[in-house]
């Protein structure tokens, strides 16, 4: 009985292995988890070409990694470094892809009155989360009046100068969105149509998951295994900002990397704030604008932004939808 058992599976698998070898090597997803801009990214696409949806694979994570190496604050040589090293002094001249990402960050820091504001990192980069590390009160009394976005100026020709010196930007609550974006953008240019692109709490979608819906989940705040939200989303954008990514906590207050530009600390009024939308770069700062905010003045917010949803997290663990997802 077993003899027999075991010619009949070696026929299986010889089966098995004939059908894979002679079917076409064409339509089918591909997928690759990889690092890049101090997160996990992941990209998945359906090909019906098997080579060209490796080479996509490929060229998603070097787009990644062009974005990183351009707008990256912790990169010497990067765009936005010799921004920060030489605006105060001069005017610098920036690529058209970077000085449009600033008139984005421009035009959201005057519709929310300054609570989304690059400019935070004249005080944040005197946070150091993985030492503890944070701004004595002096500090920030002398950083503080350097956040304000009315100090970055935005000259003709791509030219940027700081007004004052000792202002620092920093692109973390946009360039991740833009480079998810851009990532699909170059998918959709070669043809994809099924694709969805992540990075960090970023993530964008391309069409359907090949005839339903992807299904994206929103992860609880203080418990890393569990969801509180799942939704069936196509062809749209969506976007988490928390307290939960880079934080520390020191006398049972925490400290996490998102400030209010207006007190150059961390806001404590919520736990997240997802935002789905059309466009991830859109979804990425203003996820970033509604923590700012607080729930009160960010629901009111984002119900004035057409073709926008929120869902907040409170501090008490309490989930709060825009009226377009409360339905």
């Amino acid at each position: 009985m077993s003899r027999f058992k075991f010619k009949v599976s070696n026929c299986l698998y010889y089966l098995a292995m004939f059908i894979m070898l002679s079917a076409p090597a064409s339509a089918q997803w591909h997928r690759l988890p990889f690092q890049t801009m101090g997160t996990q990214a992941y990209v998945e696409l359906w090909a019906e070409d098997d080579n060209l949806g490796k080479d996509l694979l490929i060229a998603v994570q070097n787009e990644f990694e062009r974005i990183n190496q351009q707008m990256s604050p912790y990169i010497a040589s990067s765009e936005l470094s010799l921004l920060n090293r030489d605006a105060a002094s001069r005017p610098v001249t920036v690529s058209s892809e970077l000085y449009q990402l600033l008139q984005q960050a421009e035009q959201l820091a005057k519709l929310s009155d300054g609570a989304f504001d690059i400019s935070f990192a004249s005080v944040g980069f005197s946070y150091d989360y993985r030492q503890h590390i944070k701004p004595s009160a002096e500090q920030l009394d002398t950083q503080r009046p350097l956040i304000n976005y009315r100090h970055i100026k935005l000259l003709p020709d791509n030219q940027v100068k700081f007004a004052k010196a000792g202002v620092k930007i920093d692109l973390g609550g946009i360039a991740k969105g833009h480079a998810v974006e851009q990532a699909v953008g170059l998918l959709a240019k070669a043809g994809i149509k099924h694709a969805l692109v992540t990075a960090g709490g970023d993530t964008r979608l391309l069409g359907d998951k090949h005839g339903r819906p992807w299904l994206v989940a929103i992860k609880h705040p203080r418990k890393n295994a569990d969801i509180v939200a799942q939704l069936p989303l196509t062809d749209s954008a969506i976007s988490t900002s928390g307290d939960y990514e880079r934080f520390f906590i020191e006398d049972g207050v925490r400290y996490h990397h998102i400030l209010d530009p207006k007190s150059g600390q961390s806001p404590s009024g919520l736990m997240s704030v997802t935002v789905i939308g059309p466009d991830a770069t859109a979804t990425d700062a203003l996820s970033t604008t509604l923590f700012v905010m607080g729930l009160k003045r960010g629901m009111a917010f984002i119900e004035q932004q057409a073709g926008f949803e929120a869902i907040f997290i409170s501090s008490e663990h309490q989930l709060y939808f825009s009226s377009g997802l409360a339905q």
